[in-house]
């Protein structure tokens, strides 16, 4: 009679657990602490030289400052703002897996003043109200249709000398941003990621009309 083979093990047909690996804060209160990233398609966190440029471009201290990171992935652009001063951090996730893991970092580092939101991070802008933010987070999949009703959502939001962080597949120049009464300040190519800072349009002063004039 031929010999039966034996069934295959338990494990080969049970579901594998989501893969991870992890990446560090780079500055501030939580130097070197880490961050899970979970395995997901389109998940793709900002790059550490990209992160360690743009706090350079802030300045590095963001005491008191209001940020919101609108498509938070791992956290890792609005915990690093947290992590140099920033008091009301506010990020936003749809992903329910990756919402799961914000609010398991946020409880790691009693990082109280963040918020981890699970929603639509545009629409999360729309409701926050004027001159309610001094760094908005910009870095939605790079496949996506979101960067024009994140950018249109921006300006209106900012409070007085506030800071847009765009991060993208391709540059955007100013002629690109005027509609949205934005303007670039600084710009860096890192491999595919271009991530540029932004500043809302200031109106030019109105020349003065002479006593004389008709």
């Amino acid at each position: 009679m031929p010999t039966k083979r034996p069934p295959p093990p338990a494990h080969r047909s049970a579901a594998k657990a989501p893969r991870s690996h992890e990446l560090r804060i780079i500055g501030g209160d939580w130097k070197r602490s880490k961050l899970k990233v979970l395995d997901k398609p389109g998940l793709r966190p900002t790059p550490d030289r990209v992160r360690e440029t743009l706090f350079n471009w802030l300045g590095q201290d963001l005491t008191g400052w209001r940020c919101i990171d609108l498509f938070a992935g791992t956290g890792a652009l609005g915990f690093e703002a947290a992590s140099r001063g920033a008091v009301n951090v506010l990020v936003v996730e749809q992903d329910p897996a990756l919402v799961e893991q914000l609010q398991r970092t946020q409880t790691h580092l009693k990082a109280e003043m963040v918020r981890v939101q699970r929603g639509d991070g545009v629409a999360a802008l729309r409701h926050s109200g004027a001159a309610a933010w001094n760094l908005v987070l910009i870095d939605p999949p790079f496949d996506s249709a979101l960067f024009a009703p994140a950018l249109a959502a921006s300006a209106a939001t900012l409070a007085a000398g506030g800071w847009v962080y765009l991060e993208a597949p391709k540059a955007w120049q100013d002629a690109d941003l005027q509609g949205y009464g934005l303007q670039v300040h600084r710009h860096l190519k890192a491999g595919a990621v271009h991530a540029h800072l932004l500043r809302a349009i200031v109106p030019s002063a109105e020349p003065a009309i002479s006593a004389g004039a008709a």
